[in-house]
């Protein structure tokens, strides 16, 4: 699989590109950054002391004319201008950024009639064995259980909830026939009055280098139900990416999510 890597100098672009040099079905094609970033016209191994061939580069044609896939996990600002280069050069994506619109994720899934595109917030195997959890949970515990979803993050990330956390929200409320926009209630100040049984509460934790944490507390008379994940490494990520690139790889379109690639659906 000839991949390429969209934000190739940061924590997860590293993580990405060593996970695909490590792997012997995939070749790392190409290594895209942003414009005046310090590492542009450095080899993608440079970091791992190694020399793969490959440089850092702002040049989003070069890139994608070399590639067959892009694992991208950048911001939408960014991962937006490659979706229509992705479109441009038929190349599959798989995207793990977060933080779209409706109209970003709508661009997205009309996307996927053209090229294969995995879109999750959140590649980890083990979170999306953790999503179907929460579901059967949800179900379970729909009434006289107060549900709240607790995430915490490194210090750099710049979106609230994760799009993780809003995952699993969605999740829940999906089990319990409700709408997320209309039940998620975010953070809490000052006097607030009761607490609405049908609302799914979000709080944000930010600090050091937590990779991520995602606790959903199922909160009833009596007791407490705690459904954890806690990512230790970024490594979990990029192993799932590669899994999603396998799994577009035997498919010429679609619109598909980590429940998919698992068999989870």
């Amino acid at each position: 699989m000839k991949i390429a890597i969209a934000g190739a100098s940061g924590r997860m672009g590293r993580m990405l590109i060593e996970t695909v040099l490590n792997d012997a079905d995939a070749r790392l094609a190409g290594a895209l950054d942003r414009p005046g970033a310090p590492q542009l016209g450095q080899d993608a191994g440079a970091f791992l002391g190694k020399t793969t061939g490959v440089v850092l580069t702002d040049d989003i044609e070069r890139v994608f004319a070399d590639a067959d896939f892009l694992i991208d996990f950048t911001r939408p600002e960014g991962t937006m201008p490659h979706l229509e280069a992705a479109l441009r050069h038929n190349v599959k994506m798989i995207v793990g950024t977060t933080g779209f619109d409706d109209a970003q994720k709508a661009q997205l899934r009309a996307a996927g009639e053209e090229i294969g595109i995995v879109l999750a917030p959140n590649m980890s195997v083990g979170v999306n064995v953790t999503m179907k959890l929460l579901e059967f949970a949800a179900k379970q515990f729909a009434e006289g259980y107060d549900i709240e979803i607790i995430e915490a993050h490194h210090r750099h990330k710049v979106d609230a909830p994760s799009g993780t956390a809003l995952a699993m929200g969605e999740v829940i409320a999906g089990a319990l026939g409700r709408d997320l926009k209309d039940c998620a209630v975010y953070g809490r100040e000052g006097v607030t009055g009761e607490r609405d049984p049908s609302t799914i509460g979000f709080s944000a934790i930010r600090g050091g280098d937590i990779v991520g944490d995602h606790t959903v507390l199922f909160a009833g008379i009596g007791e407490r139900i705690e459904i954890t994940h806690k990512s230790a490494s970024r490594l979990s990520y990029a192993q799932g990416a590669l899994r999603a690139a396998r799994f577009l790889a035997g498919r010429d379109a679609g619109f598909f999510d980590m429940q998919d690639v698992l068999g989870l659906r």
